[in-house]
Protein backbone atom coordinates (compact mmCIF):
# COMPACT_ATOMS: atom_id res chain seq x y z
CA UNK A 1 0.00 0.00 0.00
CA UNK A 2 1.07 3.12 -1.29
CA UNK A 3 1.61 6.52 1.22
CA UNK A 4 -1.62 7.83 2.62
CA UNK A 5 -3.03 10.82 -0.20
CA UNK A 6 -3.15 14.85 0.39
CA UNK A 7 -6.30 16.44 0.85
CA UNK A 8 -6.55 17.53 4.83
CA UNK A 9 -6.16 21.12 5.95
CA UNK A 10 -6.67 20.64 9.34
CA UNK A 11 -5.60 17.39 12.04
CA UNK A 12 -7.31 16.93 15.17
CA UNK A 13 -5.14 14.79 17.60
CA UNK A 14 -6.30 14.07 20.87
CA UNK A 15 -5.96 11.38 23.96
CA UNK A 16 -8.81 9.25 24.91
CA UNK A 17 -10.21 10.09 28.92
CA UNK A 18 -9.00 6.14 28.91
CA UNK A 19 -5.30 6.60 28.41
CA UNK A 20 -4.75 9.18 31.01
CA UNK A 21 -7.17 7.49 33.65
CA UNK A 22 -4.81 4.41 33.09
CA UNK A 23 -1.76 7.01 32.79
CA UNK A 24 -2.88 10.39 34.31
CA UNK A 25 0.96 12.25 33.80
CA UNK A 26 0.67 11.40 30.17
CA UNK A 27 1.66 14.06 28.08
CA UNK A 28 1.65 14.26 24.64
CA UNK A 29 3.70 17.30 22.11
CA UNK A 30 3.07 17.57 18.58
CA UNK A 31 4.43 19.83 16.13
CA UNK A 32 2.43 19.77 12.41
CA UNK A 33 4.86 20.72 9.63
CA UNK A 34 2.51 21.80 6.18
CA UNK A 35 3.78 20.14 2.83
CA UNK A 36 7.84 20.05 3.33
CA UNK A 37 10.04 18.48 1.59
CA UNK A 38 12.24 15.46 3.72
CA UNK A 39 15.35 15.34 2.15
CA UNK A 40 18.77 13.58 3.47
CA UNK A 41 20.36 15.04 6.28
CA UNK A 42 22.15 17.51 6.18
CA UNK A 43 25.59 18.05 8.21
CA UNK A 44 24.29 20.33 11.02
CA UNK A 45 21.07 16.90 11.54
CA UNK A 46 23.84 14.39 11.35
CA UNK A 47 26.14 16.30 13.76
CA UNK A 48 22.68 16.40 16.51
CA UNK A 49 22.52 12.66 15.97
CA UNK A 50 26.32 11.65 16.06
CA UNK A 51 26.58 14.17 19.31
CA UNK A 52 23.79 12.60 20.89
CA UNK A 53 25.42 8.63 20.25
CA UNK A 54 28.23 9.57 21.94
CA UNK A 55 26.86 11.13 24.80
CA UNK A 56 25.17 7.92 25.41
CA UNK A 57 28.48 6.17 24.71
CA UNK A 58 30.29 8.05 27.40
CA UNK A 59 27.75 7.47 29.77
CA UNK A 60 28.54 3.79 29.02
CA UNK A 61 25.03 2.46 30.59
CA UNK A 62 24.18 -1.57 30.07
CA UNK A 63 20.53 -2.67 29.30
CA UNK A 64 19.72 -2.23 33.18
CA UNK A 65 21.20 1.62 33.07
CA UNK A 66 19.45 2.55 30.12
CA UNK A 67 15.68 1.07 31.89
CA UNK A 68 16.72 3.03 34.39
CA UNK A 69 17.12 6.29 32.95
CA UNK A 70 13.44 8.52 34.76
CA UNK A 71 12.36 9.24 31.23
CA UNK A 72 12.30 5.57 30.22
CA UNK A 73 11.63 4.47 33.57
CA UNK A 74 8.28 6.10 33.56
CA UNK A 75 7.47 4.19 30.22
CA UNK A 76 8.45 0.84 31.43
CA UNK A 77 5.57 1.31 34.28
CA UNK A 78 3.11 2.79 31.69
CA UNK A 79 3.17 -0.08 29.49
CA UNK A 80 2.78 -2.50 32.60
CA UNK A 81 0.08 -0.48 33.81
CA UNK A 82 -1.87 -0.75 30.22
CA UNK A 83 -0.68 -4.72 30.27
CA UNK A 84 2.28 -4.71 28.20
CA UNK A 85 5.72 -6.34 29.35
CA UNK A 86 8.28 -3.53 28.38
CA UNK A 87 11.57 -6.05 28.26
CA UNK A 88 9.59 -7.66 25.21
CA UNK A 89 7.79 -4.63 24.17
CA UNK A 90 10.32 -1.70 24.91
CA UNK A 91 8.65 1.83 24.13
CA UNK A 92 10.71 3.49 21.19
CA UNK A 93 13.47 5.97 23.04
CA UNK A 94 14.22 2.75 25.23
CA UNK A 95 14.81 0.74 21.86
CA UNK A 96 16.96 3.04 20.37
CA UNK A 97 18.82 3.85 23.24
CA UNK A 98 19.62 0.18 24.11
CA UNK A 99 20.78 0.07 20.59
CA UNK A 100 23.58 3.08 20.69
CA UNK A 101 24.61 2.10 24.37
CA UNK A 102 26.05 -1.03 22.93
CA UNK A 103 27.99 0.77 21.41
CA UNK A 104 26.43 1.00 18.05
CA UNK A 105 25.12 3.80 15.60
CA UNK A 106 21.42 4.25 14.30
CA UNK A 107 21.36 4.04 10.80
CA UNK A 108 20.65 7.01 8.99
CA UNK A 109 17.21 7.80 7.31
CA UNK A 110 16.51 11.17 6.31
CA UNK A 111 16.36 14.91 7.45
CA UNK A 112 13.11 14.25 10.16
CA UNK A 113 14.14 10.83 11.26
CA UNK A 114 17.38 11.48 12.23
CA UNK A 115 16.63 14.95 13.99
CA UNK A 116 13.57 13.15 15.98
CA UNK A 117 16.45 10.16 17.19
CA UNK A 118 19.09 13.07 17.87
CA UNK A 119 16.22 14.57 20.06
CA UNK A 120 15.05 11.05 21.65
CA UNK A 121 18.32 9.84 22.38
CA UNK A 122 19.21 13.45 24.84
CA UNK A 123 15.77 13.56 26.24
CA UNK A 124 15.08 9.42 26.90
CA UNK A 125 11.36 10.30 25.58
CA UNK A 126 10.03 8.65 22.61
CA UNK A 127 10.02 11.15 20.00
CA UNK A 128 8.58 10.47 16.48
CA UNK A 129 8.02 11.84 13.01
CA UNK A 130 5.07 10.68 11.40
CA UNK A 131 3.18 11.62 7.33
CA UNK A 132 -0.40 12.10 7.78
CA UNK A 133 -0.98 13.13 4.38
CA UNK A 134 -4.66 12.86 3.97
CA UNK A 135 -5.52 11.88 7.89
CA UNK A 136 -7.83 14.59 9.82
CA UNK A 137 -7.95 12.92 12.63
CA UNK A 138 -5.85 11.19 14.94
CA UNK A 139 -6.62 10.21 18.54
CA UNK A 140 -4.60 8.10 21.36
CA UNK A 141 -6.54 5.37 22.60
CA UNK A 142 -7.55 1.87 23.42
CA UNK A 143 -8.14 -0.05 20.32
CA UNK A 144 -10.91 -2.15 19.90
CA UNK A 145 -9.53 -5.08 18.09
CA UNK A 146 -10.78 -3.88 14.83
CA UNK A 147 -8.65 -1.11 13.72
CA UNK A 148 -5.85 -2.59 10.89
CA UNK A 149 -2.16 -1.73 11.27
CA UNK A 150 -0.06 -2.11 8.09
CA UNK A 151 3.63 -2.96 9.78
CA UNK A 152 6.44 -0.76 8.47
CA UNK A 153 8.20 -1.86 5.48
CA UNK A 154 5.74 -5.15 5.20
CA UNK A 155 2.77 -3.44 4.57
CA UNK A 156 0.86 -6.45 2.83
CA UNK A 157 0.88 -8.30 6.24
CA UNK A 158 -1.92 -6.22 8.06
CA UNK A 159 -2.10 -7.43 11.74
CA UNK A 160 -4.80 -6.34 14.26
CA UNK A 161 -4.07 -4.72 17.91
CA UNK A 162 -4.91 -6.25 20.58
CA UNK A 163 -8.30 -5.02 22.54
CA UNK A 164 -7.68 -2.19 24.74
CA UNK A 165 -3.94 -1.96 23.62
CA UNK A 166 -2.95 1.49 23.17
CA UNK A 167 -2.95 2.65 19.77
CA UNK A 168 -2.82 5.85 17.49
CA UNK A 169 -5.93 5.55 15.75
CA UNK A 170 -7.74 7.18 12.55
CA UNK A 171 -11.20 7.63 11.95
CA UNK A 172 -11.28 4.88 9.44
CA UNK A 173 -10.26 2.05 11.26
CA UNK A 174 -6.13 2.50 11.13
CA UNK A 175 -3.93 1.73 13.33
CA UNK A 176 -0.98 3.69 12.81
CA UNK A 177 1.14 2.47 15.83
CA UNK A 178 1.43 -0.61 17.83
CA UNK A 179 1.87 -0.69 21.95
CA UNK A 180 1.30 3.14 22.02
CA UNK A 181 5.21 3.81 20.70
CA UNK A 182 6.47 0.35 20.27
CA UNK A 183 6.07 0.77 16.55
CA UNK A 184 5.26 3.20 14.16
CA UNK A 185 2.90 1.93 10.92
CA UNK A 186 3.61 1.84 7.40
CA UNK A 187 1.42 4.61 6.30
CA UNK A 188 2.86 6.93 9.05
CA UNK A 189 6.57 6.58 7.78
CA UNK A 190 8.60 9.53 7.08
CA UNK A 191 10.73 9.30 3.82
CA UNK A 192 11.86 11.10 1.30
CA UNK A 193 9.45 13.52 -0.85
CA UNK A 194 6.52 15.83 0.23
CA UNK A 195 4.34 15.10 2.96
CA UNK A 196 2.62 16.95 5.82
CA UNK A 197 4.45 15.98 9.19
CA UNK A 198 3.51 15.45 12.44
CA UNK A 199 6.56 15.27 14.99
CA UNK A 200 5.64 14.08 18.42
CA UNK A 201 7.30 13.85 22.07
CA UNK A 202 5.96 11.89 24.68
CA UNK A 203 6.02 11.48 28.72
CA UNK A 204 4.69 9.34 30.85
CA UNK A 205 6.23 10.47 34.66
CA UNK A 206 5.18 13.68 36.70
CA UNK A 207 6.88 16.72 36.03
CA UNK A 208 7.09 15.27 32.49
CA UNK A 209 5.54 18.00 30.51
CA UNK A 210 8.67 20.74 30.58
CA UNK A 211 10.76 18.21 29.37
CA UNK A 212 7.77 17.52 26.41
CA UNK A 213 8.45 21.36 25.99
CA UNK A 214 12.30 21.51 26.09
CA UNK A 215 12.26 18.55 23.42
CA UNK A 216 9.66 20.46 21.23
CA UNK A 217 11.99 23.52 21.26
CA UNK A 218 14.83 21.41 20.40
CA UNK A 219 12.94 19.94 17.65
CA UNK A 220 12.37 24.19 16.73
CA UNK A 221 15.46 24.91 16.84
CA UNK A 222 16.81 22.58 14.34
CA UNK A 223 13.99 22.96 11.93
CA UNK A 224 14.95 26.87 11.81
CA UNK A 225 18.35 26.64 11.13
CA UNK A 226 17.16 23.84 8.29
CA UNK A 227 13.64 25.02 6.80
CA UNK A 228 11.24 27.94 6.40
CA UNK A 229 8.54 25.46 6.46
CA UNK A 230 5.44 27.17 9.10
CA UNK A 231 4.27 24.87 11.80
CA UNK A 232 2.09 24.50 14.94
CA UNK A 233 2.50 23.45 17.96
CA UNK A 234 0.24 21.86 20.70
CA UNK A 235 0.96 20.74 24.51
CA UNK A 236 -2.13 17.72 25.13
CA UNK A 237 -2.15 16.23 28.75
CA UNK A 238 -5.06 15.99 31.43
CA UNK A 239 -5.62 19.53 31.16
CA UNK A 240 -5.54 19.76 27.38
CA UNK A 241 -6.91 16.65 25.84
CA UNK A 242 -7.10 17.78 22.15
CA UNK A 243 -5.89 20.40 19.25
CA UNK A 244 -6.82 21.24 16.23
CA UNK A 245 -3.63 21.79 13.97
CA UNK A 246 -3.13 23.39 10.22
CA UNK A 247 -1.62 20.90 7.76
CA UNK A 248 -2.48 22.68 4.59
CA UNK A 249 -0.09 25.06 3.71
CA UNK A 250 2.89 26.57 0.86
CA UNK A 251 5.40 23.38 0.01
CA UNK A 252 9.14 24.18 1.83
CA UNK A 253 11.88 22.21 2.30
CA UNK A 254 13.31 19.97 5.15
CA UNK A 255 16.69 19.28 5.56
CA UNK A 256 17.76 20.38 2.12
CA UNK A 257 17.75 24.67 2.69
CA UNK A 258 20.94 26.40 2.48
CA UNK A 259 20.59 28.57 5.10
CA UNK A 260 18.17 29.56 8.28
CA UNK A 261 15.14 31.36 8.88
CA UNK A 262 15.35 35.17 7.84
Amino acid sequence: MTQLSDGADTLTVRIDDRVLTAVPDYVLGVLALPAVEVAPAPPRVSALLTAAEDALHAADLDKAGVAELPGIAAWREAYRTVGVNPNRFPCAAESIARRVAKGDRLPRINALVDLCNAVSLGAALPVASCAVDGITDLVVRPADGTETFLPLGVPDAPERPEPGEVVYADTDGRAHSRRWNWRQGHLVRTDLGRHRLLLTVESAHPGGRAEVVDALARLAAALDEESDAPRQEAVLDAGTTSAVLRTAGPLSPAGNHQGGRP
